[in-house]
């Protein structure tokens, strides 16, 4: 069988959902994440294609690495009942960069403020929930997801960004509630796309998607640039995803859900 068929094969076979297989197109776009997490162009990818639960997610994740389409240092992370493929040294490198380099910019949309505010993402608890994911993926045993809870401590709309490699992340106190200030507020929507071919057609995936309040792209624009560069840099490291897009637009939404 040719690569993108083999993709397709495995991604059918264990994603199901109900009696819902994923669709090709959806098993093409699955792989090529999948693709980009392997070669470190991004450090994980958020499983949403379907309902699948995380131990499905694993089981497609060793199929691939016994087939060796992908390497052992992939994993399964299940955060909350959220799956998360997980390239370990790609998503460490990226987490002890925003510890020590302060690379990331975290925007302050509680309900209260009346616009949001970045601030300093070495304030206590984003720093503490920082390490306690670095302690997390000294997890070895890659045969099994990662199973962690922490809908208590930790405020997860900011943890999926820094998990995903965002240059921007949205935090909130969720002990007070958790809606946000972001409504009607105009934001600038970045996305990374490319093209994966790994033996077909080429299929253009959308790696990167995020949001920052237009009003702080002045204030955030440094970081954004950083991460822009350390994109393109990775992206000329490997060969699997060619013709890299990066793109803006600015919406207003009447809500926003985090």
């Amino acid at each position: 069988l040719i690569v993108s068929a083999l993709y397709v094969d495995v991604a059918r076979k264990y994603l199901s959902a109900g009696r819902k297989s994923l669709s090709v197109p959806q098993s093409l776009d699955l792989a090529a994440h999948v693709s980009a997490v392997e070669a470190g162009v991004k450090p994980a990818l958020l499983y949403d294609s379907n309902g699948a639960c995380a131990t499905q997610v694993q089981q497609y994740l060793s199929s691939l690495q016994s087939l060796q389409l992908v390497s052992e240092s992939l994993f399964t992370l299940d955060l909350n009942g959220n799956s998360l493929i997980v390239n370990t040294g790609a998503v460490r490198s990226n987490l002890e960069r925003v510890l020590h380099d302060d690379s990331l910019a975290v925007i302050d949309v509680c309900h209260s403020l009346d616009q949001p505010a970045v601030f300093n993402s070495q304030r206590g608890e984003l720093k503490s929930v920082m390490e306690d994911l670095l302690l997390l993926l000294e997890h070895e045993e890659a045969e099994k997801p990662l199973y962690v809870e922490k809908s208590e401590e930790w405020n997860l709309c900011a943890v999926f960004g820094v998990l995903l490699g965002f240059p921007v992340t949205y935090w909130f106190d969720q002990t007070e509630r958790f809606e946000n200030c972001l409504s009607m507020t105009p934001l600038m929507v970045i996305t990374a796309s490319a093209s994966w071919q790994a033996d077909g057609p080429h299929h253009r995936c959308c790696l990167y998607s995020f949001t920052l309040p237009a009003a702080l792209q002045e204030e955030t624009q440094s970081k954004l640039e950083d991460w822009e560069l350390r994109l393109q840099e990775r992206f000329k490291q490997q060969r699997i995803l060619k013709d890299l897009r990066i793109s803006q637009a600015t919406v207003s939404l009447p809500s926003v859900c985090l």
